[in-house]
């Protein structure tokens, strides 16, 4: 018993720190694997180190980053979760241990018992976004997390500028206003807007397809 509460509270002071608790090998058999536990931890098994060039893992970490904070900064907060990571080049062991060979990888680990298939997050066919982590969350260990985006000004800015320049430029032609007629150039305008607006980024703006997916016939991702 006093085991137990020594690792809760060595968590609870972890997540203080930081809502996403850095792993080597040690601590995770230590606070993961170990009994006794009486709390569920979920895992990103990654590899972020520029070397590893590992794009997927970069964006997969900013959306556990945003589902961590959630939960942390939330009114629901409690002992009974924790968000860890576990790096390839700070827990290779851990990899090994697992047989895991790939990343990004997320896995839940019960309070009791072992993780089962379903404990695995299926990242390939239902992506990495934080609102889908927190869907599998939930059904795994009953806790709800509202998924909280710090806001996006980039948009705004970007409009902001862009009028600016327009207004800018019209107002340094002031006195010649006849490109304004120019039917070639209305027509490039909407040639690039109807080419942006069919384009494959605008179809997964729409659609928002996993990243990834498996052929249905030779099973290659």
């Amino acid at each position: 018993q006093n085991l137990l509460v020594e690792k809760v509270e060595q968590l609870m002071e972890w997540s203080s720190r930081r809502s996403v608790i850095r792993m080597n090998g040690d601590k995770f058999r230590r606070f993961v694997k170990a009994p006794p536990r009486n709390y569920s931890v979920i895992v990103m098994f990654t590899a972020l180190q520029p070397q590893r060039q590992c794009s997927v893992c970069r964006q997969a970490n900013e959306e556990y980053q945003v589902l961590a904070n959630s939960w942390r900064y939330s009114s629901a907060f409690s002992n009974k979760l924790f968000f860890t990571i576990v790096d390839y080049d700070e827990g290779a062991d851990v990899f090994q241990q697992l047989n895991m060979n790939s990343a990004p990888t997320f896995m839940h680990f019960p309070p009791k018992g072992k993780p089962k298939r379903a404990d695995t997050f299926d990242l390939q066919r239902i992506g990495f976004a934080a609102e889908q982590l927190a869907k599998w969350i939930a059904d795994r260990t009953d806790v709800h997390i509202r998924v909280f985006r710090p806001p996006n000004y980039s948009g705004t800015i970007a409009l902001a500028l862009l009028v600016s320049l327009v207004g800018g430029l019209l107002y340094l032609r002031r006195n010649n206003l006849e490109f304004i007629y120019n039917k070639t150039g209305w027509a490039m305008a909407a040639l690039c807007v109807v080419f942006a607006m069919t384009s494959g980024q605008m179809w997964n703006h729409i659609r928002g397809p996993p990243y990834a997916h498996k052929n249905p016939q030779n099973g290659q991702v």
